[in-house]
C-alpha cells in the first residue's frame, strides 16, 4: 500500500519537526511550514514536497552513510509509490488532492547539509514538488492514490 510514513515541517531556518498530522491549505501550503503563505499566493512548486523512503534507504545502502528521513527537508516521506509517476498528475493523500508539479532534483544546499554524494545519487530520486488543490488534513498513515 502507498502511504505517508512521516510528516515534516519547519519554520524558516529551523530544523524539520516531525508531526502526526498537518493542515494542507489550497494555494497556501502546509500550516506551520516555512513556505506557508496565508494570503494564498504560495508558489505552487513549494506548497508541499514528497520523497520516497525507498530512495533514502537505497542511498544509505549504496554509500554506507547515515541519512535520516528529515535531512532531505521534504514534507512527506512516502512508501510504496513511485513519485516520479505522479509528476504532471493529480493524486490524493488521504482526503487532500494534490497535483505533481515537478521533480525535486538534488541541489548544492542538500549536499552542503549532508554529503556531496547526494547530488549524484538522488538525480531522479529527490522527490516531487506538488500543488495543494483541495484543503484538508494529512495524517501519518494516509494512503496515496493516483487520480489521473
Amino acid at each position: 500500500m502507498s502511504r505517508v510514513i512521516k510528516i515534516l515541517i519547519a519554520a524558516q531556518d529551523a530544523p524539520m519537526n516531525s508531526v502526526q498530522q498537518v493542515d494542507a491549505v489550497a494555494g497556501c501550503g502546509l500550516r506551520g511550514d516555512r513556505y506557508f503563505k496565508p494570503d494564498g499566493n504560495a508558489d505552487p512548486a513549494s506548497q508541499i514536497t514528497l520523497i520516497e523512503r525507498e530512495c533514502i534507504d537505497a542511498f544509505v545502502a549504496e554509500t554506507g552513510l547515515a541519512l535520516s528521513h528529515d535531512q532531505p527537508r521534504r514534507n512527506l516521506v512516502t512508501e510504496g509509490v513511485r513519485l516520479n509517476d505522479l509528476c504532471g498528475k493529480r493524486f490524493r493523500v488521504g482526503d487532500v488532492e494534490l497535483e505533481g508539479i515537478e521533480l525535486c532534483e538534488p541541489c548544492s544546499t542538500f549536499a552542503q547539509r549532508t554529503y556531496r554524494q547526494v547530488v549524484k545519487t538522488f538525480v531522479g530520486k529527490g522527490g516531487l514538488r506538488a500543488r495543494i488543490v483541495t484543503s484538508g488534513t494529512i495524517n501519518v498513515g494516509d494512503a496515496i492514490t493516483p487520480l489521473d
